[in-house]
């Protein structure tokens, strides 16, 4: 058997099901827009953040994409990528994108349930939460680039920055 020789395991429901009935139980706003894709709207500490599952049957996963409105200008998308790569250097999970058609910063990830596998509503809020937290460590950094003129170095520096102790 070689790598690509596997079947998908028939599923009992579709895992977007899942997800729905658990953003109603978290009182999320949520929009279905198909029987594989949903978008549930978050408010966080910097921006609200639109995050779309999407489940792509052929891979027998769910993919994750959380976008936040900060819209790059063609002036500013060189140094963006810049950033791009030096923040996602720093991620273990998931990856920041711009999305070229939209010139919108998205994070994105997926959830692999291969063999027929129901996520649970724990992966669900785990990889919901590390979109969340990932948005919120890094949006000033794309702020920085896109609406102050910083570099990219100097706004990964800027945001890195941890304070110690209170005031």
């Amino acid at each position: 058997m070689s790598l690509t020789d596997f079947s998908i395991a028939e599923r009992h429901s579709n895992p977007v099901d899942t997800i729905e009935q658990i953003a109603g139980l978290k009182d999320w706003p949520f929009e279905r827009s198909g029987d594989d894709e949903i978008t549930i709207t978050i408010q966080a500490g910097v921006a609200d953040y639109d995050v779309s599952f999407a489940w792509m049957e052929e891979m027998e996963a769910i993919h994750l994409s959380c976008a936040f409105d900060l819209k790059v200008s063609e002036p500013r998308k060189l140094e963006v990528m810049r950033l791009l790569s030096l923040v996602n250097e720093q991620m273990w999970i998931g990856h920041f994108d711009l999305w070229s058609r939209e010139s919108l910063v998205m994070f994105r990830q997926t959830l692999l349930l291969s063999g027929g596998a129901e996520p649970t509503e724990q992966q669900v809020e785990s990889l919901l939460a590390s979109a969340i937290e990932a948005c919120e460590r890094y949006y000033q950094a794309f702020q920085f680039v896109v609406w102050a003129g910083k570099t990219a170095a100097e706004a990964l520096e800027t945001v890195m920055f941890e304070t110690v102790g209170e005031a």
